[in-house]
């Protein structure tokens, strides 16, 4: 098994310009192509917005002064949208008071520069606040990584389901959800040791880490008990993926209890698009069929399809 996202290539930072000014639009073009980093322009506070939320960029330089919506506006705006608060802002602006930039750092801008400026400070600002942006994301990772097995933790898994189910409910697209927990892992603690308990949360989530796609994205939701996401994917696609975990668990060996098969029961729930269930309803139904395969025998795959009738089907081992 090799995980598809061993070495992912390292995509260029985005830096949004949000300006009305054409010509700007141009000389910056040409002046920061040099740079690591790939520019996205808008015209308007508005259009700055849709493509800051569509696309998430890791820098924004913005002019304050711009008709319909400001560039104060804008801040304020990005500042109070949860995806956007940690995006940092430099603002380019023809002011050169002492409010207009006490106003901008109290909204929250990273930096504030007069224009007009000289390019090549403003080169030197644009990679010291990607800097930032980047030391930032490297430590909310680690914040965001469960020490034991390596995946990704519990509040980590919250915000991103949150999300997930938001965007498959805007666009109707096909969404899965699947609680995995392993079998009689109590028993293991208890006859071996709490080593080998740590040991067999480690294998299961490398075998986790393997066995998915690059789209897909496994949590250790608390104890022995794990989560995985699989966008665009509906219930029976998500089955069939997770049976093959079930079996990849079954097959492997523990050192310390090489005579002990260890097995994991699975609860799927997914939608082929257009379900209406909240992120916490999701996670019932999940939780339900999860529940359904231990009591059930454990070592298999329970699955409901939540975008019609639910219709609960077993992929039972051997």
């Amino acid at each position: 098994m090799t995980s598809e996202n061993a070495h992912p290539a390292k995509a260029k930072p985005l830096v949004l310009l949000i300006d009305d000014c054409v010509v700007l639009h141009r000389l910056l073009a040409a002046r920061l192509s040099a740079e690591a980093l790939e520019l996205l322009t808008a015209r308007s506070g508005p259009e700055g917005l849709q493509i800051a939320r569509e696309r998430l960029p890791s820098l924004v330089l913005l002019d304050i002064e711009m008709p319909d919506m400001d560039g104060f506006e804008v801040l304020r705006q990005m500042k109070e949208d949860p995806a956007l608060k940690d995006i940092p802002v430099i603002v380019l602006s023809g002011l050169d008071g002492a409010e207009d930039k006490v106003t901008a750092f109290d909204l929250g801008a990273y930096d504030f520069v007069t224009k007009p400026f000289n390019l090549a400070e403003l080169r030197a600002r644009v990679r010291a606040a990607l800097r930032m942006h980047s030391l930032m994301q490297m430590l909310s990772q680690r914040a965001q990584l469960d020490g034991l097995s390596g995946l990704w933790n519990r509040a980590y898994f919250d915000a991103q389901w949150e999300a997930e189910v938001a965007r498959a409910t805007r666009h109707g697209h096909p969404l899965s959800l699947a609680l995995l927990d392993i079998d009689h892992f109590k028993s293991i603690n208890d006859t071996y040791g709490h080593p080998a308990g740590d040991a067999v949360i480690q294998t299961v989530a490398e075998v986790f880490q393997a066995g998915i796609r690059q789209s897909d994205v496994a949590c250790r939701y608390g104890g022995e008990e794990f989560a995985l996401i699989m966008p665009a994917t509906p219930p029976d696609e998500a089955g069939k993926l997770c049976d093959r975990i079930r079996e990849f668990v079954e097959a492997m060996r523990f050192p310390r209890h090489p005579e002990r098969t260890v097995t994991i029961s699975i609860g799927v729930a997914g939608s082929p698009g257009g379900c209406t269930l909240t992120a916490d309803q999701w996670i019932e139904a999940a939780d339900k069929c999860l529940y359904h395969a231990k009591k059930s025998g454990r070592n298999r795959v329970n699955i409901t399809d939540l975008g019609g009738a639910s219709r609960p089907r077993l992929a039972e081992a051997g």
